[in-house]
């Protein structure tokens, strides 16, 4: 995991948090960075509302998503954590099509399942 700095605005946060999965046959001895700023964290288990969307991650991209995400569950009356959020790509940026891209949300107290229509 390391910090991001960025440029901040009314509509975006200027600190982002970059982490990777480290592979399991890593996890019991994670080998030592080589840069201070690049550490390690330990990720409670943890329920999530999750969209998921093609393509790439930019920025617009992420921000209608994460929107739209936010509405569905506006409406549905769930309750999450509504300081942050994460924006998940599963993919190498040398793949080109069907990409994985994920927005996820913390669940608080029990999740709320809307009914299908």
């Amino acid at each position: 995991t390391i910090k991001v700095n960025g440029s901040s605005n009314m509509l975006q946060s200027s600190v982002y948090v970059l982490s990777f999965l480290l592979p399991s046959n890593y996890q019991s001895k994670p080998p030592r960075p080589t840069d201070p700023s690049v550490y390690f964290t330990d990720s409670p288990d943890m329920k999530v509302y999750v969209k998921s969307f093609g393509g790439w991650m930019f920025s617009l991209v992420s921000k209608y998503q994460t929107q739209s995400l936010k509405t569905a569950l506006d409406n549905a009356q769930a309750t999450y954590e509504t300081d942050y959020h994460y924006n998940v790509g599963y993919n190498s940026p040398m793949k080109i099509t069907n990409r994985h891209n994920e927005v996820w949300f913390i669940v608080k107290g029990e999740p709320v399942c809307p009914k299908s229509e």
